[in-house]
C-alpha cells in the first residue's frame, strides 16, 4: 500500500510540474534572470508555483500536528536538524548553480526524463552529475575522520 501512495503521489508531482511548464529549462532560467526585470522579460511564474505549494502545506503541518501517527509509517518523518554548517552550505551553493546553469533541479529532471525524449542527452548529463553530487554527499568514502554531528 505504502508503495501505491508513493507511487499515486510522485504522479500527481509530476503532473503538477508538467502542467505548471517547470520541466521547461527555459521557464526556470527567466525566473532566475532577474536582470529580466528591467527590460520585461522576467518570468514570474515559479513564484506563483511555489506560493501555491505553501498552502497545502501549512494545511498538512496543521494536519500533522494533531495526529500521534502517520497512516501509513511508523513515525513522521520531520527534520530535527536546526543547525548550519559548511556541509549544507555547500550543497546550498552547488545545487543552486547546477539549478541556474542547467534550468533543472533534481524533481522536474526526473519528472522530464519521463515526458521528454528529444531532450535525452542534456536530461542524461544532468541526472549523471546530480546522482553523482548525491553519491559524494552521502556514499563516498570519507577521508576525514570527523563524524557528522548527532541531530539535536
Amino acid at each position: 500500500m505504502t508503495a501505491m501512495l508513493a507511487l499515486v503521489c510522485g504522479i500527481v508531482f509530476g503532473a503538477g510540474l508538467a502542467v505548471s511548464g517547470m520541466m521547461n529549462p527555459q521557464k526556470i532560467l527567466a525566473f532566475l534572470d532577474v536582470a529580466g526585470l528591467a527590460d520585461g522579460t522576467w518570468d514570474a511564474t515559479l513564484m506563483v508555483v511555489f506560493a501555491a505549494a505553501l498552502a497545502p502545506m501549512f494545511g498538512a503541518y496543521a494536519l500533522q500536528r494533531g495526529m500521534t501517527a502517520p497512516l501509513y509509517d511508523r513515525a513522521f518523518q520531520i527534520p530535527t536538524r536546526a543547525d548550519v554548517d559548511a556541509r549544507l552550505l555547500g550543497g546550498a551553493a552547488i545545487f543552486g548553480a547546477g539549478w541556474g546553469l542547467a534550468g533543472l533541479c533534481p524533481g522536474p529532471s526526473l519528472a522530464a526524463l519521463v515526458a521528454a525524449a528529444a531532450q535525452l542527452p542534456e536530461l542524461a548529463i544532468f541526472i549523471a552529475a546530480m546522482l553523482a553530487g548525491i553519491w559524494l554527499a552521502t556514499g563516498a568514502p570519507s577521508t576525514s575522520a570527523a563524524q557528522p554531528a548527532a541531530p539535536p
